[in-house]
């Protein structure tokens, strides 16, 4: 518990209340008007635009949108868990990094190496990209979990009533 709470102070000092609630407005819509957030929050437009000027270069990594992909015909998606062989393992995240249907891909423990998400118009696709992962770089291990819909995404820090009990 002391570990949580120390953790939680240094967040704090980091970055103020303001800081985290402009955040959430922008995580809600990211196309927000600085006078909407004013609106709701009471944060002068002229802090909330400094804010922003520092965000944009610290904070904020990219403004992008949410793609609902099975109404875009993509209705195969996947997290694939892999524990690649060390010789292939540069190999395997060079490939897994300019693959054009690997939506996101990080560095994971726990006895494996990579989680990707794979994103494809048909099953047979993605089982296809499973076999090359598994033949062409001789995977240890890879494990897929079928996304069968979304229940939640991208939620953390997306409503100011909320940030009491986060930070």
């Amino acid at each position: 518990m002391m570990h949580y709470i120390s953790i939680r102070l240094e967040v704090m000092h980091m970055h103020t209340r303001k800081d985290f609630a402009i955040i959430s407005y922008l995580r809600q819509n990211s196309r927000i008007k600085l006078s909407k957030i004013f609106e709701s929050s009471r944060i002068p437009i002229s802090t909330i635009y400094d804010n922003l000027k520092v965000s944009n270069k610290e904070t904020i990594t990219k403004y992008t949108c949410l793609v609902d992909f099975a109404k875009l015909g993509f209705n195969a998606r996947a997290k694939l868990v892999i524990h690649s062989k060390l010789s292939r393992k540069k190999e395997l995240l060079d490939f897994l990094l300019n693959h054009p249907n690997i939506n996101s891909v990080y560095k994971i423990n726990n006895g494996y190496d990579f989680l990707a998400e794979a994103i494809f118009p048909t099953m047979n696709d993605l089982e296809e990209l499973i076999d090359t992962i598994k033949t062409r770089f001789r995977a240890k291990r890879l494990e897929s979990y079928y996304i069968i819909g979304d229940l939640k995404r991208e939620a953390f820090l997306s409503d100011p009533k909320m940030l009491n009990l986060v930070i």
